[in-house]
């Protein structure tokens, strides 16, 4: 029995697809994690400089406190 040429051109075409598919969610996956990576290191940074300001904003009352 002959298969026609069509269907192995089918099977062919559904097992790229998937093949793409994977293909396609790992790099997303990977460029997300990045972005994540990104936003989380630019937070710790927001943090960090909020914390100085702070310190400095302490500093002056303090001094302002200890003049008056």
């Amino acid at each position: 029995m002959d298969i026609p040429i069509w269907i192995y051109f089918v099977v062919f075409g559904i097992i790229f697809s998937a093949l793409m598919a994977v293909k396609t969610g790992k790099e997303e996956r990977l460029a997300e994690k990045e972005d994540i990576e990104k936003e989380g290191e630019i937070y710790i940074k927001r943090m960090e400089e909020e914390k100085e300001r702070r310190k400095k904003v302490k500093s002056i009352q303090y001094e302002k406190m200890g003049s008056g």
